[in-house]
This record gives C-alpha cells, sequence and structure tokens, in this order.
C-alpha cells in the first residue's frame, strides 16, 4: 500500500475536527503564555489520540510535549497558539471591524499553525500504528512565539534534547518551503525613575523620566546610523508618566526590540544600546532599570530536509479552491491600494533570488496565490525573527508556508483575522498536516535523508554551540 496516500487519506478523514480546532482556537484569542483554553484543547484532543502528555514544562504552565511511539528516529512536530493584542476584528468582513475594543486577535494564523502541526503529528501517529512503524513522534505545544519565544525558553530547559528533526508550518500568502534564515532578536523593558515635582513651581526640584526615556531614544535613533544594514531596532512607551503636563514625570517606560542576522551582532548592539540609556539616565540625574523580556536566534536552513518537504508538497499542491472561494479572498485583496500593491510586489522581488521573480510577477494579479513556489534558498535573512530558529540550531528543520490567506495582505494585519476561520485557511491547514506527515514519514524509512540533515546540520553551525541568549534568571512571563 502507498503509505504517503493511506497518510493523506487519513488525514482528510479528520479534516473536519482539525478545522473546528482551528476555528475555536480563533475564538479564544490568548495572547503570549496566557493560553489555557487552547491548551486545554489540545491536550485533551492529544490524550484521547492516544499521546502521553506533559503539560507545564519550561516554567510555562501552558507549554507541552505530547509523545507517541518509542525509540529513534525523534520526530518533534512544532505546534503555535496565541494571538496578537489589539487585533480584535470580525470574521469573514472585508473591512476593519472590531468586535471588541482592545481585544485580541490571531493576526498572524497560529489558530491554523497549531491545528495543521497536530494534523501531521496525529497523521503520522496513526500510520506509525497502521503499520507497527518505529519511531517517536512528539508534538510540543509552544506559547509566546509572537512576543516571549516560548520555545526558546524550551530550548535552554533541555526539553528538546533528543530529538532527530523538526518539522513546522505557517500560513502565508504564498506557498513554499522555507529556504532563508531570520533575524535574531532581543527584547527588554528600560524602567526610568525621577522626582517628581511641580513644573511651575519648582521645576528644578525635579529629575524627568520621561527625559531620560526620550533622550535614550534621541540617542538610539543617532545609533541608527552606524549599526548594519539588516539590523532593525523597534521601541514603544509603555509608561510615558501620566497625562498631567504639569508634573516632571518620575516614572517612564520603553520597550525595545533589537535584532540583527546573528547572535553576536545582537549582542554587540545592545551593548551599545544598554550605554545610551544609561548615558540618559546619567544626563537626567535619573536611575534606569533594565528588565528582560526574552530573545530568540536565528534560524538555521537545512536544505536537505527543505528538499524531501518540497518533494511532498507536489503531491499536495496546487488546492482545489472554489470559484466562491476565489471571490471570498478577492474581497480582501482589494482592500489592498495600488501603491501597496506595487509596494510588496518590488519588496518581494528585492528579497528573493531571480530564479524566482517570475513566479513572483505571474502571481502578483491574484487574490489567492495558488501556485507551489520554485524551491529556493536565500542567504538573505528575512526581516522578522521567530523562535522557531532556537530548535532549528539543536536540530535539522524544515518549515513551509502554505497560501490561505489573502494575496499581498502582510501578517498582523486585520485581513488575516478576518480570515482565519475560513474554508481557505481550513485547506491550508489540513494540506500542511499532510506534509507534515509525510515528510515525517520520510525521516522514519530513510535513513539517508536523515543522515545527510544533520551532516548538513553539523557543517551549517561550523562547531558552534547553540547558547540561549536568555539569561538563567530570567524566566516566563
Amino acid at each position: 500500500m502507498d503509505k504517503k496516500k493511506w497518510l493523506m487519506d487519513s488525514i482528510e478523514r479528520k479534516s473536519g475536527l482539525y478545522a473546528d480546532i482551528s476555528d475555536r482556537i480563533w475564538g479564544y484569542a490568548e495572547t503570549r503564555f496566557d493560553v489555557k483554553k487552547s491548551a486545554d484543547l489540545y491536550i485533551g484532543f492529544l490524550k484521547n489520540e492516544g499521546f502521553e502528555v506533559v503539560r507545564g514544562i519550561a516554567g510555562m504552565e501552558h507549554a507541552f510535549v505530547a509523545a507517541f511511539g518509542s525509540g529513534k528516529p525523534v520526530i518533534g512536530v512544532l505546534a503555535e497558539y496565541d494571538a496578537l493584542a489589539n487585533m480584535s476584528q470580525a470574521a469573514d468582513i472585508a473591512e476593519k471591524c472590531i468586535l471588541e475594543a482592545g481585544a485580541n486577535g490571531h493576526g498572524c494564523g497560529h489558530n491554523a499553525l497549531g491545528a495543521g502541526s497536530l494534523a501531521g503529528a496525529v497523521g503520522i501517529k496513526d500510520l506509525m500504528a497502521e503499520f507497527g512503524l518505529k519511531g517517536t513522534v512528539k508534538l510540543y505545544g509552544c506559547p509566546a512565539e509572537e512576543t516571549g519565544y516560548g520555545k526558546a525558553f524550551m530550548a535552554r530547559n533541555g526539553d528538546f534534547q533528543g530529538v532527530d528533526a523538526f518539522l513546522t508550518w505557517h500560513p502565508m500568502d504564498v506557498t513554499e518551503v522555507w529556504g532563508k534564515s531570520s533575524l535574531a532578536v532581543l527584547q527588554m523593558h528600560f524602567d526610568f525613575r525621577g522626582v517628581s515635582s511641580h513644573a511651575g513651581a519648582a521645576p528644578e526640584l525635579g529629575r524627568s523620566a520621561l527625559d531620560a526615556a526620550e533622550l535614550m531614544n534621541i540617542g538610539v535613533n543617532f545609533l541608527r546610523e552606524h549599526i548594519i544594514d539588516d539590523a532593525r531596532i523597534h521601541y514603544a512607551f509603555t509608561d510615558a508618566g501620566g497625562l498631567s503636563a504639569n508634573v516632571v514625570q518620575a516614572a517612564a517606560s520603553l520597550h525595545y526590540l533589537i535584532r540583527a542576522p546573528k547572535q553576536d551582532q545582537v549582542k554587540a548592539i545592545y551593548e551599545r544600546v544598554l550605554k545610551i540609556a544609561k548615558g540618559a539616565a546619567m544626563m537626567t540625574e535619573t536611575e534606569v532599570n533594565i528588565r528582560w523580556d526574552s530573545a530568540c536566534a536565528n534560524y538555521i536552513v537545512n536544505r536537505s530536509l527543505a528538499k524531501a518537504m518540497h518533494e511532498n508538497m507536489k503531491s499536495v499542491f496546487p488546492l482545489p479552491f472554489t470559484g466562491e472561494e476565489l471571490k471570498y479572498e478577492g474581497q480582501f485583496f482589494e482592500t489592498l491600494s495600488e501603491e501597496m500593491r506595487k509596494t510588496l510586489h518590488t519588496r518581494a522581488k528585492s528579497m528573493f533570488p531571480s530564479g524566482s521573480r517570475e513566479f513572483i510577477d505571474n502571481t502578483a494579479g491574484k487574490a489567492l496565490n495558488d501556485e507551489l513556489g520554485e524551491l529556493v534558498f536565500s542567504d538573505k535573512p528575512m526581516t522578522g525573527s521567530t523562535d522557531v530558529a532556537d530548535p532549528s540550531w539543536l536540530a535539522p528543520t524544515a518549515q513551509l508556508n502554505v497560501a490561505c490567506m489573502p494575496h499581498g495582505t502582510p501578517p498582523h494585519s486585520w485581513q488575516w483575522v478576518a480570515t482565519g476561520k475560513s474554508s481557505v485557511v481550513h485547506k491550508g491547514l489540513i494540506a500542511a498536516g499532510k506534509v507534515i506527515a509525510m515528510t515525517a514519514l520520510d525521516i522514519l524509512e530513510d535513513m539517508k535523508l536523515l543522515e545527510d540533515a544533520k551532516r548538513e546540520h553539523m557543517d551549517n553551525l561550523g562547531g558552534e554551540q547553540y547558547v540561549c541568549m536568555i539569561p538563567e534568571d530570567v524566566m516566563p512571563g
């Protein structure tokens, strides 16, 4: 019997269950580490499917690992289920329509991401049980990918030890294997504390924390001219000292993200930002306290595993979207201005090697990009970050993107929230589950594939050992 056909049929039979889980997670819309309902739903389902589940790993109450089978190889499937703050949006409405002011929303598709990974893990489990295949599959429930980086805490805690390969996916507006790295990132808070005083009667007695925070931002703005082009520095005021202008502000806080292609680069930039923060405090005679939030590494591409994943994608894509589904996506595609479409198209062409630019041109006007992209590897990293990077340092890792979001719409947008419960997303997550399961089967049965992937992994590291950038005394929160 064709095991891969068996796998795809098995996952398809349970497709309604996975779509329902995705929709329910969309409704929960929990953020960071506070994802109890989402974790409860996954764990209940996995236990019913015969997995052994350990919850509360790496200091995170709602992180878990669910295992089936025994012995080698050990395949880790990565699932995410966190939403974004202040992204509330009604489903299926092609205009910005907030359901509840200040509420959360799944603006990056993690409701589908987790459900698709679940489909892949359960699918390969079912096949292992049916055909008596040896090996272990582990589904990792990973909170706080957006901010907090749960996988980095799991890597630091040793929860990924013994895994031979990692597989995962992400909803996107293009279907492809992920063939480029990501930016390493550090996140921290800078809390300035000064002395309050009446701004009119006795300003000389005050020491302004708000002045210190503003001076820090000015200093970092000058620093931007003197860092590498691929680096990024972002900030937000989390406390501006209050609403009164007639008070010397005694407190102000900033949240900073610092990104660069390599960990040593991001650490070096952080040291310079740290000096600027301390200098701002000295200039204003205030104090600054630096609180770590989290950090994650840069992603390590494994071409051997990526090639195997791409071959499996050929059995699944293109997906059979209906005319109604294409019309549905078109509503959201039309919300993009012509200028935005041109900008996104130009940026896409600049980020990918010349071999993929014809594909980008051919699909530019489609509301739903239903074509399978070429297998393309790039030395230029994407400009975002992901905590999938941390496990990628520990074992060969492959990730696919599936076009189930309106073409041209960016992640972290209301369009992604609005379409997050659509039949297009349901088809995308089931397709991703099939590819993950088939690639897992390749790893179980093709010893040479795993050997090649591991050899390449060691070559990619070049002798460098993984060291989590989060200090040991920093806990998830």
